[in-house]
């Protein structure tokens, strides 16, 4: 049953609700809130309705009697064959043949355009995904951020949306100032200086080959000793393990340590220092680039963190001169808690230096000031306490923060065999999410990434992502569009029509009851993409190709395309040969839904396995 048809079921429910009103069984003003669901099981129809359940309380009757009576106000329609009521008061619909294969017409009219819709034309949403620290490569949890935020922003395309991909390029702040340091004190030991390594700076090896390059390129041109850029720095911190295992701080603080570095690396190269900060970035975050490309994630916006600079200070203003700023200990503080907030917080320190709240104040007020309806920012769990301040800076700053919505996304454990895969970015040691696709592929990664909703946590299967086997779900999937690949290439070699206009007229013969589940299934697939578009869920379409791939499957192991006589050398009969047609047209529907679902999840259709 196609969209149009949907539509028109529900007009029809309508008009025998008007009806009603008319009659006074049901109030003028009572609003029509139920829903027309496809039925799982073909003995209870094709589709199934709860109005008389949603009315019943208004109408004051029970919802079987009422039942009928909408029933009987229901205008004739050529598509209905029976309606039926059921249970409690659900009315069940079945539809004539021709209705149920109007779907199929639909796909081969619209193909890689099936499915998609133009509800929500004209609305503007951005989806901001990964925004990874450019401090290191990009590791696995991140390709979890990459692959649902690009499947959601695709979706959202999908069914109207005008989608703006944006990863926001963290290049301000103290991180930067620690891989600028990093990068700094490995190039003073590229030329030879003895360098005590921060316990708390980036030590990968990433930052030597920076390094190495800048030594390349200007020799010891910023070599200072290093008793110069440790001067009056304060201790590192050093640990020992106690008597029950535990690590224990025994002197020291690492992050005065590391930041008193920074400050003597500033003073004593001076605008040189830029240089350091510059190649690190610049050379992370091409990296960064490259691992998203190749991964099949596109941005139209890389908007950076020191752009908005400019920005801050007015923001702030706004809100103090709302009376939303106070001064508190020298620091000036966000009155948050006046909007949900479980605290106050701080958006200007005792040094004058503005925090990294009063940086993203700024930049959310730039994403809505750049004309978006909708907002959509996917963070990683760690962030779900950000999401309040948030939301208040926006409602101080006279923004519906009902436009923000805010996607967390859990974190992944990668496994290989029993052994649970670290990953820290400062320490260096972790699975790059390059690593993990020369691993298993980028099917594979991207498909395992968003068939679990977002809040829950992933444990990243390699050996499953690799197998050939019914238990992986992207290769059961993919292989079901081949297997209908592979039958079309043998009927061509047999000098076979395979084109779109086959099966049309002996489609009448799908009546066994797998084959009218699968045309139910593809008839759902429109709805099934809104739900997960709008839903933010984009394992609602890993589910429901699964479900086609496997009744597919079932349906191709028990009734053969091809004629055992066709494969034998001998002519089929006309019986047979009409019967091939039906199942091939059928056959090519599936394969295009799959297709155009596995396109919007940026995973390959192969034709051959």
């Amino acid at each position: 049953m196609s969209q149009a048809q949907i539509d028109t079921l529900a007009s029809l429910f309508n008009q025998a609700i008007e009806a009603l009103k008319q009659q006074q069984v049901l109030p003028a003003d009572w609003q029509n809130n139920s829903q027309i669901t496809r039925t799982k099981d073909v003995s209870h129809g094709d589709f199934a309705s709860n109005i008389a359940l949603t009315a019943s309380k208004a109408a004051k009757s029970n919802p079987r009697a009422l039942a009928e009576q909408i029933v009987n106000a229901l205008p004739d329609n050529q598509d209905i064959r029976q309606i039926d009521i059921a249970g409690p008061g659900f009315i069940n619909v079945f539809l004539n043949s021709d209705a149920k294969f109007a779907v199929l017409d639909d796909i081969f009219k619209l193909q890689d355009r099936f499915g998609l819709s133009e509800q929500f034309e004209g609305q503007k949403v951005q989806v901001e995904f990964v925004s990874a620290n450019p401090t290191s490569s990009l590791h696995v949890g991140h390709g979890r951020g990459a692959a649902f935020g690009m499947s959601v922003a695709n979706l959202l395309e999908a069914i109207g949306y005008d989608v703006t991909r944006e990863y926001y390029v963290n290049d301000a702040g103290r991180q930067m100032d620690i891989l600028a340091t990093s990068t700094y004190l490995r190039y003073l030991q590229a030329n030879g200086e003895s360098v005590t390594f921060p316990s708390n700076a980036y030590v990968g090896d990433y930052v030597r080959d920076i390094a190495e390059t800048l030594k390349l390129q200007h020799g010891d041109s910023y070599v200072y000793h290093f008793s110069e850029v440790v001067k009056d720095v304060p201790a590192d911190a050093q640990y020992e393990v106690n008597a029950a295992g535990v690590k224990e701080l025994v002197t020291g603080d690492k992050e005065a340590h590391i930041d008193g570095l920074i400050a003597n690396s500033k003073k004593l190269l001076g605008d040189n220092y830029e240089l350091f900060l510059n190649a690190a970035l610049s050379s992370i975050l091409a990296d960064i680039k490259d691992d998203l490309n190749d991964f099949g994630v596109r941005y139209e916006c890389w908007f950076s963190e020191k752009s908005i600079d400019a920005e801050i200070e007015p923001a702030l203003q706004i809100l103090d001169d709302k009376g939303y700023l106070y001064e508190k200990d020298g620091n000036i503080w966000f009155k948050s808690t006046e909007f949900g907030d479980e605290k106050d917080r701080v958006v200007r320190r005792a040094n004058g230096q503005t925090t990294y709240f009063a940086s993203d104040i700024a930049y959310h007020k730039n994403k809505f000031d750049r004309g978006f309806d909708k907002v959509i920012n996917v963070w990683g769990a760690d962030h779900h306490g950000y999401v309040p301040r948030v939301k208040a800076a926006l409602l101080a700053l006279g923004i519906d923060a009902e436009r923000l919505d805010v996607v967390l996304v859990q974190f992944v454990a990668l496994w290989r065999g029993d052994e649970k895969v670290p990953m820290s970015s400062r320490s260096g040691k972790f699975v790059t999410l390059r690593e993990l696709r020369g691993e298993v592929g980028n099917d594979a990664a991207r498909f395992y990434y968003v068939a679990r909703k977002p809040e829950v946590h992933v444990d990243f299967d390699l050996e499953l992502a690799k197998s050939q086997s019914k238990d992986n779900q992207v290769y059961y999937i993919q292989y079901a569009h081949a297997r209908v690949c592979r039958v079309l290439e043998k009927l061509e070699a047999k000098g076979f029509s395979v084109d779109d206009t086959v099966g049309a007229e002996q489609q009448q013969r799908l009546t066994a009851p797998n084959e009218e589940e699968l045309i139910k299934l593809l008839a759902g697939y429109p709805a099934t993409l809104l739900r997960a578009a709008t839903g933010y869920e984009p394992h609602i379409l890993t589910n429901y190709l699964k479900d086609l791939a496997g009744l597919f499957h079932g349906w191709y192991d028990s009734n053969r395309i091809m004629p055992v006589s066709l494969t034998s050398g001998e002519t089929p009969s006309p019986d047979e040969l009409e019967m091939m047609q039906a199942r091939l047209r059928l056959s090519k529907a599936v394969r295009q839904v799959l297709a155009n679902g596995l396109s919007l999840l940026g995973l390959s259709a192969p034709s051959s396995m």
